[in-house]
């Protein structure tokens, strides 16, 4: 039996997209390969940015990082990852026994988000834009819109040509008045031109994820500046336009299904709650009970909400020629079911929207529980700037912390995390500045500015021409 992983056998499945039909190019794009260059290159963008910016990296750190871009030992970062368990931290120890003298400051203030989600938008702005910093080989122009303008092209020379040559038109696949060629070949442009366009815009308002840190606050990277917040935007809009990208965007993207979803788990941690009416029921057999119905709602409707974009897509796959009516009573359905779906989420989510409940008190009391390991990354920015590599102290907190979670988990006993960073000598440098670096509010980064700033300049102009119909309340039907 071949070994389970093992594309190249025989013996082993191996996509026929990959093996028989796709681009060399879109493969390219999807490889291993590819995306762990490009792993490497952001952490080369991030250690550039941080130096400009007066963090104390030398050049010769940073021509290590680049020498090194392709020096890729996948062999060794697999088996780094089967020890570590951690795909990214397997491949900063990669790249860091390649360059051993930049070794402490690799993914220095980053998370996993930043190679993980970047990488994802580098590797889809590879197919789809035409401004991607990382060129695919042997093209400089992106995948998707160069094939797609190319089709267009072919098949406008095709219509040009046969603009006037006669054919019978069809329509319900029966016989109709005459068209030519030409004019039946504009009808497949007429499709294409907008699917480009489409490329266009997506190409034009994809944001890159940038330099957001653990939860999206920045604060890990506040940290390493000591709390200058403009250059914490500088970082973020370096490496943004290192990337090629015209802005940045959000820790993460979230629709009705992921807010929703969230409100449930919420619900659970009794940290907020949806509405619940004086007179509501929550369980007929369990009267404590407060089930988020509304929010389960939601998920449940966008979920059908999803699957109903397929109709269309596959009516309009097999139209014929000019005209059929097989798509007739799909649509009388899927139209009709989508905007009385998408109407029902809106209004419920509005519905929750206005009536959300925070309970404060168990947020703090989950803060105090959880703390000491929130500190960990705070303390890891304190130590590098103390003079100390980033990937040792990681590894001496991941030890001690798996020891303070065993004290919690195995015998019941409370976090002493903070109590045990304090008897190891390692980390005397910065033992005087533990209880700074335990401060809650040293822990949100820049989020409270990031809200104001994120209101003002994108939420509140966008929502000013609908001004006159914001008075308006949800209510639910049932």
């Amino acid at each position: 039996m071949a070994a389970g992983g093992d594309h190249g056998s025989p013996d082993s499945y191996r996509s026929p997209l990959a093996s028989r039909y796709a681009s060399p190019e879109m493969c390219f794009v999807f490889s291993d390969r590819y995306k762990f260059r490009t792993w490497r290159q952001l952490w080369l963008w991030l250690a550039e940015a941080e130096q400009t910016l007066g963090l104390p990296i030398t050049d010769e750190q940073i021509q290590e990082m680049k020498s090194n871009l392709d020096n890729i030992d996948f062999k060794m970062a697999a088996e780094e990852e089967k020890r570590l368990r951690h795909d990214v931290m397997a491949h900063v120890h990669t790249f860091g026994h390649c360059c051993p003298k930049a070794a402490g400051i690799i993914h220095l203030g980053a998370t996993s988000c930043y190679v993980g989600d970047n990488t994802g938008l580098i590797l889809s702005s590879g197919v789809i834009m035409a401004h991607c910093s990382l060129r695919l080989p042997g093209s400089g122009n992106s995948v998707s819109i160069s094939q797609l303008a190319r089709v267009i092209s072919r098949l406008a020379d095709f219509a040009k040509e046969r603009a006037s040559l006669p054919t019978l038109g069809f329509t319900h696949f029966q016989p109709a008045q005459l068209t030519t060629v030409g004019k039946r070949c504009c009808l497949w442009i007429q499709d294409l031109c907008m699917d480009l366009q489409n490329l266009k815009r997506v190409r034009d308002d994809l944001r890159f994820r940038g330099v957001k840190g653990t939860t999206g606050t920045q604060a890990s990277f506040l940290q390493l500046f000591e709390g200058d917040d403009h250059k914490v935007e500088q970082l973020d809009k370096m490496v943004t336009d290192k990337a090629g990208f015209k802005s940045h965007g959000s820790q993460t993207l979230l629709h009705t299904d992921s807010i929703c979803t969230d409100i449930r788990l919420l619900a659970n941690l009794k940290e907020m709650e949806e509405p619940f009416e004086k007179q509501q029921i929550g369980s007929s057999a369990m009267p404590y009970k407060r089930n988020p119905m509304r929010s389960e709602r939601c998920c449940s409707l966008a979920r059908h909400l999803m699957t109903l974009v397929m109709d269309p897509l596959q009516t309009a796959s097999v139209q014929w020629f000019e005209r059929t009516l097989d798509d007739s009573a799909n649509r009388r359905i899927c139209l009709a079911e989508a905007f009385l779906t998408a109407d029902t989420i809106l209004n419920t989510l509005q519905n929750i929207s206005e009536g959300l409940v925070v309970y404060p008190k168990v947020i703090e009391r989950r803060i105090r529980q959880e703390l000491p390991f929130m500190a960990t990354e705070n303390i890891i920015m304190a130590m590098v700037k103390a003079g100390g590599s980033r990937q040792d102290c990681h590894e001496k907190i991941r030890v001690l912390s798996q020891q303070a979670a065993s004290v919690v988990k195995q015998e019941g006993g409370d976090n002493d995390l903070i109590e045990r960073i304090q008897a190891d000598a390692y980390f005397s440098p910065i033992h005087s500045q533990l209880d700074h670096l335990l401060d809650p509010s040293s822990f949100t980064g820049r989020a409270s500015q990031q809200v104001q700033r994120f209101l003002e300049e994108e939420v509140y102009p966008l929502l000013k021409p609908y001004e006159s119909v914001m008075k308006v309340k949800a209510e639910l039907c049932l």
